[in-house]
């Protein structure tokens, strides 16, 4: 009688996980959806989608970018997350609601399908895609030192500081937007 081995299970996720560890070397948590550990290879910024998107016309951030629902996801360099209450005070954005959070350390983001691959609805799609073959963390926006310019190392995403206070204006240029409406006019737009 000959025994017959089954062939071996393929994963729930359908090999994402192990195109992220293998393709990228990001670490992946065990589970469906699969989510990516944050605070080792990259943080992400978090903010709503309508003010992503005016960070993205205004910015050339060479960083992968995420969208999942209304929330956009700005990845950048680890450690930027504990940055970020100091930079938006440093930037006189401290206490104004801004609906922007950092995950960093020991968080989790929803991975989106690798580029290429068909996603269920309503799940995470990559509107900038990490690419795989290339260090991805030098693209990332980080802290530079004072003089230097993030292009100076050869990438073209701008410093961590100005990538955040663009983000803090639009956030707080769309919350205006949103609270602004017909029925509720209470609030006078004035941008500069």
């Amino acid at each position: 009688m000959a025994f017959t081995v089954p062939l071996p299970r393929t994963p729930s996720d359908g090999g994402v996980a192990r195109w992220y560890e293998n393709e990228l070397g990001w670490a992946a948590a065990d589970g469906s959806p699969v989510r990516l550990l944050t605070g080792l290879r990259f943080d992400v910024l978090e903010l709503p989608a309508d003010a992503g998107a005016a960070v993205l016309r205004r910015t050339k951030t060479a960083g992968p970018v995420a969208l999942m629902g209304h929330r956009m996801r700005l990845l950048v360099a680890a450690g930027s997350a504990d940055e970020l209450p100091g930079l938006l005070e440093w930037l006189e954005w401290g206490g104004i609601a801004l609906d922007l959070t950092a995950i960093g350390t020991g968080g989790l983001m929803t991975a989106p399908p690798p580029p290429g691959c068909p996603g269920s609805r309503g799940a995470a799609v990559w509107l900038r895609p990490p690419v795989p073959g290339r260090e991805v963390e030098p693209t990332l926006p980080a802290l530079v030192p004072f003089g230097r310019s993030a292009a100076a190392g050869g990438g073209i995403s701008p410093d961590l500081v100005r990538l955040v206070d663009t983000v803090a204006t639009e956030c707080h240029r769309a919350r205006l937007l949103r609270t602004n409406t017909p029925r509720a006019n209470t609030q006078p737009l004035a941008f500069s």
